[in-house]
């Protein structure tokens, strides 16, 4: 799956062309490097996303195409919050 997509899906950023723009900026990082909207992510990935002074690091557990609203926080896990 898309980052930009998964990002969306999992609902930690709230459109798809907010992602697309958070990668352009290279705020989205996928195992330690930035990433372009298109780059695929795999379960058992690390994904950074920057919000303004705040990174949010999480474990992808699942890449399904659509979930509910709350199973939506099942798709990944927290690892690190700064």
């Amino acid at each position: 799956m898309r980052i930009d997509k998964y990002l969306k899906v999992c609902r930690l950023i709230r459109r798809r062309t907010l992602a697309n723009e958070a990668c352009d900026g290279e705020r989205i990082m996928i195992n330690g490097k930035a990433v372009k909207p298109g780059k695929e992510v795999k379960v058992g990935d690390l994904v950074s996303v920057v919000y303004g002074n705040k990174t949010v690091t999480v474990r992808v557990l699942s890449t399904e195409n659509t979930v509910k609203k709350e199973d939506a926080a099942k798709m990944y896990e927290v690892v690190n919050e700064e």
